[in-house]
């Protein structure tokens, strides 16, 4: 069959086989089981769901009616900090390790809407990281290999839609974890505005920007994962409704970067990124209804506060507790980075909140003038080894342009864009206000699609 490794691998490809009979999804969990039996332990997955309880709710499905439950008999795939029954969460701890006796409400709504739950997958222990080496289970390469890293946090995720394993994955996104290793595997990557999907039954970690993210193969899929995901989640504190206006489909101006910054951390630009950001924004300035230029300072700024400002002590206070019965268990790196969160007293913590208002506002005007912004989703790419020598500043590269999205309060889709000149993944993202889904989903369609 091989639906599941090729281009058409998408939500609406499934969902087509199923209406013409050509497909069940018992055929689907078969050929899917054996992929990812062929792949081996290649860290992508934490635990699975039995053989047997896949073919249960294959079984399961025949008897739901497709025309209600719009993604039946799609494969989905979990991030390991996010609570699905029958699985284990870890968070990439083994000493956290907790059963859970209810999903969370993105894995309840995704099976509710006929959805079947594979498993588990890798990710940086805590979502503390962008590279996806930071696990005990593993560090999965990406799918161009070369020993590239896969990004993180939400490794696993990324990976398995990329090799062709599920066409659906939820992944968390703080700092850049939905985006950058959506980027490094050639998918597409979805952070919603925060609180448009509830957060409920997810470990967080930073509880106060936490998204949960969508990887699919394409932006049709991520726009159709969204409609089941989005809503008011009573039991997430955090949830947000979206305005009943929200922009969407109609001519767009793009804001492009005037300032754009791709050291890769150590004085040295990578040309290869430059060279193919230019190009695509040579193609997307001559589709958009107009264009301006915009400085990226702010978005710097703001993005510094994440990791360091006082934003690292809301990690603490999250992981305070897991750090005093399992201090051993949790790896050094990402323990001097929650631990770093100690340093800041409440008075910086003001401060830092006042500046970012400031920003925010810097921000708001750059959306008066451009309906979406387009950004080089990273600056740069790293192999396992490199990240290996230089774990914190090379993470931090990676972060350059998406940490300061969830304290902006913006929405983001990450696309992928094709690769550099040497062969190298290459992705572009673009970022909105707060409930601009549907106008950023449009904008990438229109702008970054197959001319029309």
């Amino acid at each position: 069959m091989q639906l599941l490794s090729s281009p058409s691998a998408t939500v609406s490809g499934l969902r087509a086989g199923y209406a013409s009979g050509a497909l069940r999804p018992a055929d689907v969990v078969a050929e899917l089981t054996a992929r990812i039996d062929a792949r081996g332990d290649d860290h992508v997955w934490i635990s699975r769901t039995p053989v047997d309880e896949l073919h249960r709710r294959a079984r399961e499905l025949e008897g739901l009616d497709p025309a209600g439950h719009p993604l039946w008999g799609v494969p989905v795939a979990v991030k390991d900090n996010i609570d699905a029954v029958g699985l284990p969460t870890t968070a990439a701890c083994p000493a956290f390790t907790r059963t859970p006796d209810a999903d969370a409400t993105a894995v309840r709504r995704l099976r509710a809407a006929g959805a079947i739950v594979v498993g588990k997958t890798n990710l940086d222990q805590f979502a503390t990281g962008l590279n996806g080496g930071r696990s005990p289970y593993g560090a999965p390469e990406s799918v161009f290999g070369g020993d590239l890293i896969s990004g993180g946090s939400s490794s696993g995720s990324a990976v398995a839609v990329a090799a062709g394993l599920v066409p659906v994955a939820l992944g968390t996104d703080t700092a850049g974890s939905g985006r950058v290793p959506a980027a490094l595997n050639g998918v597409v990557g979805l952070k919603p505005t925060r609180g448009l999907v509830g957060t409920a039954g997810m470990l967080p970690a930073c509880r106060s920007l936490d998204c949960v993210s969508v990887f699919t193969r394409d932006l049709a899929g991520a726009a159709e994962v969204l409609a089941v995901l989005a809503g008011p989640d009573p039991d997430d504190p955090w949830s947000r409704a979206a305005p009943p206006e929200a922009p969407g489909a109609g001519p767009v101006v793009v804001a492009l970067p005037e300032d754009l910054d791709l050291d890769r951390g150590d004085g040295t630009a990578d040309t290869g990124i430059a060279d193919a950001f230019a190009r695509v924004a040579a193609t997307v300035a001559a589709r958009a209804a107009g264009t301006v230029g915009t400085p990226t300072a702010a978005l710097r700024e703001a993005g510094d506060l994440l990791y360091g400002g006082p934003w690292v002590a809301e990690r603490l206070a999250v992981l305070a507790g897991v750090l005093d019965t399992h201090r051993d268990a949790v790896l050094p790196v990402t323990r001097a980075v929650i631990e770093a969160g100690a340093r800041f007293s409440a008075v910086e913590a003001f401060r830092a909140r006042y500046r970012l208002q400031e920003l925010r506002a810097e921000v708001a005007r750059l959306f008066a003038t451009a309906d979406v912004l387009l950004l080089p989703t990273v600056p740069t790419t790293f192999t396992r080894a490199e990240l290996a020598a230089e774990p914190v500043v090379r993470n931090l590269v990676l972060g350059r342009y998406t940490q300061a999205t969830n304290l902006l309060d913006l929405a983001a889709v990450a696309v992928p864009a094709g690769t550099t000149d040497d062969g190298r993944p290459f992705g572009v993202t673009l970022l909105g206000p707060a409930f601009s889904e549907a106008r950023l989903l449009h904008a990438a369609a229109a702008l970054l699609g197959p001319p029309r």
